[in-house]
């Protein structure tokens, strides 16, 4: 068992925790202004050291109270738990956080690279790298699939870290993960994983390279940093000032002198791979941007960025039609980002660009243009043959075009829908189709009081938890050919708003019947009920909505009374104007004189009128609290609430067909944001 060691420096006033085989080391500030320096230097809970013995350090160093931190990382990951510990910890901290990337952040070190409230610097030469999680058990084959869903629990902790960070998608970053990706400097600042590139530094102190057996895309330039101290007997942390290592064979290496030379070893190289790259784009000055993408992309050689160049090369043919055009985007793809701002423009969806030749084309002379301006041959083809074609052909992208302005017009049918649910409702977020649980936070006693020297306990949760699970809901439509001979532009605009549209107001659907139908709850109960203290016979007027707040408000969990207060009144449209009325007066409605008397509830909540209460009472109306609270929760499949779109084109299709679909799960939470009426005394 290693035993931690405090070393005291009278001189700086500085406090310095390490242990003699570590993984980290921690400097405390000299001053109240300077910062807290702490060095992960090796892999996370390497050496029998725990997460608890490092937090427990940074606590006796004065980290949580320090006004700044310095975190410097050359590691490559370590275990999950321990790392996850102490990304969570970090995450609370009020103070200042600067990320180092000295050399490497592979692994689990990555995602402590990711804290939210930190800064992260990394130079030219250091490097990032993210894969899935992995490991291993013997055991039954129940034992070895519950294994596997606890390594995808874990991934889906690395998805939601990385994508806090760099606002990438899920499925982004599960690529990337997939394909264990290693990024350099310049390209971790493209993705979004660090904030602050800077000058290339000479290599870190070496780390314990046993870890990096397991990987399988290190490029040279790490396994070039790491190899010479594969068979080093310690580990030279930055503290140490004589940087010197000792052999097998018993020959001292200077440490810094081999930094040095692996720096420049590592310069030189890139140096070469750019001036390679930059004859390659020399001829082609219109290609600049691709050639700085290609210089950026440390692994990007000289055959790859000539094949790039080719690809962009080919995608930009001369109009072989007399067409002039115009660049709308960057991509090099002329015609098409031309045509696609035509569709736009016409479906109102886009400003009209005047330079643009495609303008006023119909859908017919559209579909022709993207095959007979990439040089595609049209002689002897008739209409229907011709459009046929642009549907299919490997060199047209008419089809993909098509579904980008059909997804846009379902986009804005969703955005345009007038539904109600989400202004009360909570959105959540579910990873997969699989059942999952929510126990309500409303559930929780208050806390326990802990004596001086006794151990914190944990909490119990009464309630049980409430299953939520997604389904898909979905709709098809086609364009066919003859739509775009007939030039019929509503077919690939109104449908698809319309289906965005209904998308939404499925999801309402969802709400309101299970608002509506009073289903049971894990407990056993019907989400209204007398034991749930949530449902009243009460007219609307001021004694009604009155008695209903109170109910709300003096709803408890064990002894605790929770004060949730009310502020939305569910109406159907009979009752809107009704309920407007007594919230909103000054005074309480038909009362002798109507003056005099202060209307108690004005103002209490906002009146939310919908269709489809009328359905299932004229006269029943609701209170929920606040949106976030646990009332009903609607879950959408990694947290994208917009319909999807997706295309198919084939033999057995004249055309092409258009698949609108969304993934939803709707379920009540909890029962105490909640209160029903009757409406009726």
């Amino acid at each position: 068992m290693n035993q931690k060691s405090i070393l005291r420096n009278p001189q700086a006033n500085l406090n310095t925790h390490k242990t003699p085989e570590s993984w980290y080391h921690i400097n405390a500030a000299a001053q109240a202004t300077d910062p807290v320096i702490i060095y992960l230097y090796d892999m996370i809970g390497h050496w029998g050291i725990t997460a608890q013995a490092f937090l427990r350090d940074c606590r006796e160093v004065g980290v949580f109270d320090a006004s700044a931190i310095e975190l410097h990382i050359h590691s490559p990951g370590g275990d999950v738990m321990d790392g996850f510990a102490i990304f969570n910890s970090f995450s609370r901290l009020a103070a200042k956080v600067d990320i180092y990337i000295d050399g490497l952040a592979a692994s689990m070190a990555s995602v402590l690279a990711c804290l939210p409230n930190a800064t992260v610097h990394i130079p030219e030469n250091a490097w990032l790298m993210v894969h899935k999680p992995w490991g291993g058990v013997m055991g039954d084959s129940d034992e070895i699939r519950e294994y596997a869903e606890w390594l995808d629990r874990n991934e889906s902790l690395l998805l939601s870290a990385y994508a806090n960070k760099t606002g990438l998608s899920h499925e982004e970053i599960a690529a990337m993960l997939k394909e264990e990706t290693w990024l350099e400097g310049a390209m971790a600042i493209e993705k979004g994983f660090a904030d602050v590139l800077e000058a290339p530094l000479s290599a870190a102190a070496l780390i314990n390279s046993n870890k990096m057996k397991e990987f399988h895309n290190m490029p040279k330039q790490v396994k070039a940093l790491i190899t010479p101290h594969a068979a080093a007997e310690q580990n030279t942390l930055p503290n140490n000032k004589a940087q010197t290592t000792q052999t097998p064979s018993g020959s001292t290496v200077d440490m810094e002198q081999l930094a040095q030379s692996i720096s420049q070893q590592l310069l030189a190289a890139n140096t070469e791979r750019v001036t390679a790259i930059k004859n390659v784009f020399n001829p082609f000055p219109a290609f600049a941007a691709l050639q700085t993408e290609c210089i950026s992309d440390q692994s990007c050689t000289v055959d790859s960025a000539r094949n790039q160049l080719l690809a962009a090369l080919a995608s930009g043919v001369t109009p072989s039609t007399g067409y002039a055009t115009h660049l709308h985007a960057s991509n090099g793809n002329v015609v098409g980002d031309c045509v696609r701002a035509s569709i736009l423009a016409r479906a109102g969806y886009d400003e009209i660009h005047k330079d643009n030749a495609y303008n006023g084309l119909t859908l017919r002379e559209l579909a022709r243009a993207s095959l007979a301006d990439r040089g595609i041959g049209l002689s002897g083809l008739s209409p229907m043959a011709m459009v046929g074609m642009a549907f299919t052909h490997t060199q047209s992208d008419f089809g993909s075009i098509l579904m980008d302005v059909a997804h846009k017009a379902a986009l804005l049918g969703w955005d345009e829908a007038e539904e109600t649910f989400d202004r009360w409702t909570r959105k959540g977020t579910l990873t997969d189709f699989k059942v999952s649980h929510r126990v309500g936070l409303n559930s929780l006693a208050a806390l326990r009081k802990v004596r001086d020297g006794a151990e914190y306990k944990y909490i119990t949760v009464d309630d049980k938890a409430e299953p939520i699970a997604l389904a898909t809901y979905g709709e098809l439509f086609s364009l066919t050919r003859q739509t775009i001979i007939n030039d019929d532009l509503d077919m690939l605009t109104r449908i698809p708003a319309a289906m965005g549209g209904a998308a939404r107001a499925t999801v309402g659907d969802l709400v309101y019947a299970i608002l509506t139908g009073n289903g049971k709850l894990s407990d056993g109960h019907t989400l209204f009920s007398a034991e749930h203290n949530n449902v009243i016979k009460a007219a609307m007027d001021i004694e009604g909505l009155d008695a209903a707040r109170k109910m709300m408000r003096l709803q408890k969990s064990g002894e605790r009374a929770l004060n949730i207060r009310p502020a939305y009144v569910l109406t159907p449209v009979s009752l809107e104007s009704r309920a407007n009325q007594l919230i909103k007066s000054t005074s309480v409605p038909g009362a002798e004189s109507n003056s005099g008397i202060n209307n108690p509830i004005q103002n209490f909540a906002e009146v939310i009128a919908e269709p489809r209460l009328d359905a299932s009472s004229s006269k029943a109306f609701y209170l929920t609290a606040a949106q976030g609270r646990d009332t009903i929760e609607v879950a959408y499949l990694d947290g994208v609430e917009a319909p999807y779109v997706e295309q198919q084109t084939g033999f057995t299709i004249d055309g092409a067909a258009f698949k609108v679909r969304i993934d939803a799960g709707v379920a009540a939470l909890d029962y105490r944001g909640l209160v029903k009426s009757t409406g009726s005394n």
